[in-house]
């Protein structure tokens, strides 16, 4: 068999001339049915018209097929054309969010120790105990206490 190779916009023709040509002898031999039948032959074929004009538009999956490109090394990336800044910063954004965050809370930590020793050190430092008192292993425990 011989193999012939068409330029889109001849299998655009082709196609069409097909679909004339049936179409025609479709409407031809619809003489002879009777009306109720005809009717309904009109009908599907109405549908089957728009149906055609709807699958010739272009579909979402088709816009998002546009946007792919395939990389290099085999990795399909959505948005082929050039990176712009705002999706860069919007990539690194939750990275950026989450560090900042660790050290609020690091920050927030560190605070509440030194404000829990400050308070230990105001109790010490406001009573009047004897030496003895500070080298209680207990001691820390009624300190954290809370007074009576």
């Amino acid at each position: 068999m011989n193999r012939q190779q068409f330029q889109p916009n001849q299998v655009k023709a082709l196609e069409s001339r097909l679909a004339a040509s049936m179409a025609a002898a479709l409407s031809e031999r619809t003489v002879a049915f009777p009306h109720d039948i005809g009717e309904r032959l009109r009908v599907a074929r109405e549908q089957a018209l728009r149906l055609a004009k709807e699958s010739r538009r272009p579909s979402v999956v088709a816009d998002v097929a546009q946007e792919l490109s395939l990389g290099r090394d085999g990795s399909l990336a959505l948005g082929g054309g050039p990176t712009r800044w705002w999706m860069r910063l919007a990539s690194v954004a939750p990275l950026i969010i989450l560090a900042l965050g660790l050290l609020l809370v690091q920050h927030w930590s560190d605070r509440e120790q030194v404000l829990a020793a400050a308070a230990i050190d105001a109790v010490l430092l406001s009573d009047d105990l004897p030496p003895t008192a500070y080298s209680d292993p207990g001691f820390r425990e009624f300190l954290r206490s809370p007074p009576p």
